[in-house]
């Protein structure tokens, strides 16, 4: 059989969405040697992030390009029996498609996204959805919201969860605080709180937070940092920052590559992750499998994912995010306890599972095209 995977996302920096389709792809390798698989880029680079044995295929970067014209012309040069998109399928797709949806926040959340982009999502990805042969999600909470959305069942939509990478695992805490120190002049003791500096990761609400958390109790001396490119939102962030009585102790990263953010997991008293809707949340799993101590907010799939390894809070109480850092950080028993919580709930996801039973779904799909297939006259 013959794949193609849309991986325009590489080397773009689009966080869940590059490391979603990155680990595929390199599990992929692994796992199916018989098949035939087009990964179609286009960021420069990327095609060294693919394993070497796929086929590379040059997409626009601009997306008007690429959904209506390069991907429509891929897949007729290429002759796939599948694409496998993410959120959007090209305008014209003469094959079977299998769409990844990871949320629907920009219809149950609008205000986190910009106009044009809000409006954008509205149209593709229900044109997509209608069409595909199979819709695949990571999380329950997400079934739930496609299906709400769009009038499905949800039966019909495959919930196959994601993981974290290999490379999130414990590591020496004076060589991670040393790297850390050196490369972002950043010394311990720190939160750390990752994800690109938008509204739906609630990024002013830990800053609100952290300032009542070390006015409150002065005896702890941690800074908060954030690890994340910045977007459209990122002024009011940095503008709230540098106006915080405690501005001198929040620091920004911007995006990092994978050792990088390995360092930073390690090096960290505290991982908190307060925002308002996920559709999963890798960063929880990352932060777990390098045994740091995780409070998360109580809403959408972070309670699904995280469970009983992560101190819970409502994100729009500030209160409740205080006390979570608080307990965690006074108690060293309790922050230990919850750090073993934590790699084991991370243990219980693999991203070659994720590979696995997606490479199953792909097979399904593409025997149920066949099937429906009309028969030729002249067989």
């Amino acid at each position: 059989m013959r794949f193609g995977i849309d991986a325009h996302a590489i080397g773009r920096h689009l966080t869940g969405n590059e490391v979603y389709v990155r680990n595929l792809l390199e599990q992929y390798d692994g796992l199916d040697r018989d098949n035939q698989f087009f990964a179609y880029v286009s960021m420069p680079g990327a095609d060294e992030l693919v394993p070497e044995r796929f086929e590379k295929r040059w997409v626009s970067n601009n997306p008007f390009r690429r959904l209506g014209f390069d991907l429509s012309r891929g897949v007729r040069r290429d002759q796939p029996d599948l694409l496998h998109v993410q959120y959007t399928a090209p305008l014209l797709c003469q094959v079977p498609v299998v769409v990844s949806v990871h949320d629907v926040s920009y219809l149950e959340h609008p205000e986190f996204f910009p106009r044009a982009r809000r409006i954008q999502l509205r149209w593709t990805v229900e044109r997509t959805v209608r069409r595909a042969a199979k819709v695949v999600t990571l999380s329950e909470f997400s079934r739930a919201g496609i299906a709400r959305a769009y009038g499905m069942n949800p039966e019909k939509i495959a919930v196959v969860p994601a993981a974290c990478s290999e490379i999130f695992r414990p590591q020496p805490r004076a060589q991670a605080q040393a790297f850390v120190d050196g490369r972002f002049s950043i010394r311990s003791p720190y939160i750390l709180c990752v994800g690109d500096l938008q509204p739906r990761k609630n990024p002013i609400g830990l800053i609100r937070a952290f300032e009542e958390l070390v006015a409150n109790y002065p005896q702890l001396t941690h800074k908060l940092v954030f690890v994340g490119k910045d977007t459209w939102f990122a002024p009011r962030v940095h503008q709230i920052a540098e106006a915080s009585p405690f501005g001198n102790r929040i620091h920004f990263t911007g995006y990092v590559n994978d050792d990088e953010l390995l360092q930073l997991y390690n090096a960290g008293d505290l991982f908190v992750f307060p925002s308002f809707y996920e559709g999963f949340g890798i960063p929880l799993l990352e932060a777990m499998a390098c045994g740091v101590p995780v409070a998360c907010s109580n809403r959408s799939a972070m309670q699904e994912v995280a469970g009983e390894a992560a101190h819970q809070f409502n994100p729009y109480s500030t209160r409740e995010m205080v006390v979570a850092m608080r307990d965690l950080l006074l108690d060293p028993d309790y922050r230990a306890e919850m750090g073993h919580r934590g790699r084991e709930n991370a243990a219980r996801y693999s991203w070659r599972q994720t590979a696995r039973q997606t490479l199953d779904l792909y097979h399904g799909v593409v025997e149920q095209a066949k099937r429906r297939a009309p028969v030729s006259q002249h067989a």
